[in-house]
């Protein structure tokens, strides 16, 4: 009985002509240890990944950091062109105070005292403002400034007037 059976499972091949594989040849491979999965049951075990989930995570992360480095260099570009502006002040300030008038050479670090004569023409002195026993024949009291060692100057307290 086995013989009639092998028979006549050989007659049912040879009609069906060649034996065709029905997996995909694009799906099977003859290098498994290549494949980016595991393929046996043997194989390293893996989970699969909420791509979707990390990829947020990691746009996040990258927003946020670079979110707090340009807030660091806004930061600092502030700085600077506060920086910029104090050193135009200084400059603008230094140009009134060399074109005054002044009797005597100011040494750097020491406090003086400017002061407007008339329009446009000014006087720097080493006597301040509470320390005149009687007018002092000037129009008003400008600023008390500070000569700094770059030979620029340093508004140190400014009248308002």
């Amino acid at each position: 009985m086995t013989k009639k059976k092998s028979t006549e499972e050989e007659n049912a091949r040879e009609k069906e002509g060649p034996f065709k594989n029905p997996i995909d040849p694009d799906k099977i491979t003859d290098r498994p240890g290549l494949l980016p999965y595991p393929h046996h049951v043997g194989s390293h075990a893996f989970a699969p990944t909420k791509s979707g989930a990390i990829k947020h995570r990691g746009y996040r992360a990258m927003h946020e950091q670079s979110e707090r480095e340009l807030q660091r260099l806004r930061e600092q570009m502030e700085v600077i062109a506060r920086q910029a502006n104090q050193l135009k002040d200084r400059l603008e300030v230094s140009k009134v105070i060399y074109e005054a008038e002044m009797n005597f050479e100011p040494i750097a670090g020491n406090i003086y005292y400017l002061y407007a004569r008339r329009e446009g023409h000014f006087v720097l002195s080493m006597i301040a403002p509470n320390e005149w026993r009687r007018s002092p024949g000037f129009k008003h009291y400008v600023a008390s400034v500070r000569l700094l060692a770059d030979h620029t100057w340093e508004i140190i307290e400014k009248n308002d007037r």
